[in-house]
């Protein structure tokens, strides 16, 4: 049996494919990027919604000078004084004045500031916020200090009032639009990301929607907007429409921001309004893009939209229907509605419904990794022609990406009928492209190889890094006997069992309701089954490297010992039908 054998924690490994002890680089490409919010964090107590009793600043006032505390701060103006302000080094005096605004706990105390002498902008903007803040929180009334001459002052300096004063005679109506309008605009331009954030809770749903989708058009990845935003939508209980359900979940995916607690009140109101939907085909395939650009795997959604589809399959165009296969295939998800689409869509498709050549080599991928794809599709991708045509597309170069999508087929055309594949016969070495892992999968990869050393200290017993012709490579290979003890990894044994060991991080993964390794990963894993693996998947989430040593060694020893066991049961099976 395998002993357990201790060493030194600190000792540090690098991979090669025949030494603990050489460089850590795999030769894989990175299919999904890296994300920072992965964690949602718990929101700030002060993110108060507006209520009738509550109200921020902009939301009762009746004197149109107060919406300039909330107006848009002017493009030209705001780019001199900011630069200005944040080029220069602060003045004493500034300190000082920022010292008295933190320290005022009263109406009086805080507006007697601007009496001291003449604050900036900045400071003017710290003051209004904080004064919102507390009338939100009824910690002071608006009507106390609305007309108060300082605070009007303060209200001049922050924005456009000229237009508000002369507008006396608008309805109240105009009046209202334009102060929410002013808000709106001011949360768009102001900088400072928690001066804005306290500023949401004053918008109605659509401004907010319309402020996350202006930060995505941006690519302004605020985390302080972004969580302020996500915690008063989800839980604002006006209804949310399906374009609103499609605007909120495109931004989400552009900005790379997951938050849980959001998408799954989106996908709620989507089941209510797909129902209301009858010919608007367009909505559904952005939300099905955008899930799965999220990898938010939740069957359910999946199910209704995939169904909806099926159901209005004349509206689908191909391009549509690639984009609906390509998430389906991240999401590693097959739909129950899925036998409809084979045979209403899949089956009419072909290259030529396609402009772009990349279009159609995602959506063969997408349909080998669904495992559905038909020989002639395979061949259609897999010869070199096509491959001058990704070239000429690209300008030469084909991306990494496409490399590893064109490997992963020309793997499974070996199982699949009528699949002819002669791209690897003229371009195997431009189609294999060395990429480092990320950090944080480094990480787990030299955790998971500090456990198995111990478990297997020869080196002639383990094979690390191990550069496949089908698009990964495997993170360590061993062959274990019937008493689970390690046999030489370079000869054939008939009755031992080799495993391949794969460590998959967070963006291996799919999120959401059904947790599960996302489609890239699903195929590595029946690759390698097809020729011969036996695979363990070692998830970050069981799989810690802030674990002991001796608990990580464990956790092997049990995958090893169930995947030999299972593996000597399905051989005497055989024999006995023998």
């Amino acid at each position: 049996m395998i002993t357990l054998r201790r060493i030194s924690r600190g000792f540090g490994y690098c991979l090669n494919a025949r030494s603990y002890s050489a460089s850590t680089i795999t030769a894989t490409a990175k299919a999904i990027a890296p994300e920072g919010n992965a964690d949602r964090k718990k929101v700030q107590p002060n993110l108060v919604r507006n209520t009738p009793g509550a109200s921020g600043l902009t939301g009762f006032s009746k004197n149109p000078i107060v919406a300039a505390a909330f107006a848009s701060l002017r493009n030209e103006e705001t780019g001199k004084e900011d630069t200005v302000s944040s080029s220069a080094t602060d003045t004493k005096q500034d300190v000082q004045i920022d010292e008295m605004i933190l320290k005022a706990n009263t109406v009086a105390e805080l507006l007697a500031v601007s009496d001291v002498t003449k604050v900036n902008r900045k400071q003017a903007l710290k003051i209004v916020s904080i004064l919102a803040e507390w009338s939100s929180i009824r910690k002071a009334n608006l009507s106390d200090f609305e007309n108060d001459t300082r605070f009007v002052e303060l209200c001049s300096l922050l924005g456009r009032t000229g237009t508000q004063r002369n507008g006396s005679n608008r309805s109240a109506t105009s009046k209202t639009n334009e102060l929410q309008g002013d808000d709106l605009q001011t949360v768009l331009g102001i900088t400072a990301n928690d001066e804005a954030a306290k500023l949401i809770a004053g918008l109605t749903l659509p401004q907010m929607i319309k402020v996350m989708s202006s930060l995505a058009m941006k690519k302004k990845r605020s985390i302080p907007l972004l969580r302020s935003l996500s915690f008063n939508i989800a839980s604002n209980p006006a209804q949310l429409n399906l374009k609103e359900c499609g605007d909120l979940l495109y931004a989400m995916a552009c900005l790379n921001y997951r938050d849980v607690v959001l998408t799954g009140r989106i996908c709620a109101d989507l089941d209510r309004e797909l129902s209301k939907n009858t010919d608007k085909i367009a909505p559904i395939v952005s939300i099905l893009t955008s899930l799965g650009m999220l990898r938010y795997r939740d069957g359910t959604v999946l199910d209704n939209l995939c169904g909806w589809v099926a159901s209005h399959h004349e509206l689908c165009k191909p391009t549509q229907l690639g984009s609906l296969l390509l998430s389906l295939a991240t999401l590693n998800y097959e739909p129950i509605s899925m036998d409809t689409i084979k045979g209403k869509l899949v089956t009419n498709v072909s290259e030529n419904d396609f402009i772009r050549s990349v279009d159609w080599l995602n959506t063969v991928w997408s349909l080998t990794i669904l495992n559905c794809v038909s020989g002639a599709q395979l061949s259609s991708v897999l010869n070199a022609d096509f491959f001058r045509k990704l070239q000429d597309e690209r300008r030469g170069t084909v991306q990494p990406s496409m490399k590893m999508k064109l490997l992963n087929m020309a793997a499974a055309a070996k199982r699949v009928p009528d699949a002819k594949e002669s791209l690897l016969q003229k371009h195997h070495t431009d189609l294999f492209v060395p990429f480092e892992p990320s950090k944080e999968k480094r990480v787990l990869v030299t955790g998971m190889l500090d456990a198995l050393k111990s478990l297997i200290p020869s080196e002639s017993m383990v094979k690390i890094s191990q550069t496949t012709t089908m698009g990964f490579t495997i993170d360590a290979e061993c062959v274990l006997d019937k008493k689970c003890l390690p046999l030489p990894v370079d000869k054939e044994h008939q009755q031992g069992t080799r495993i391949a060991l794969l460590v998959h991080d967070y963006h291996d993964m799919c999120q959401g309701p059904h947790v599960a390794l996302n489609g890239i990963q699903a195929l590595n894993m029946r690759l390698l089954e097809q020729e011969g693996y036996t695979v363990l998947s070692i998830p970050y989430n069981e799989f810690s490297t802030s674990d002991k040593l001796l608990k990580r060694v464990e956790y092997l020893q049990k995958k090893f010992k169930s995947i030999v066991t299972s593996s000597s049961s399905s051989s005497s099976g055989s024999s006995g039908k023998q």
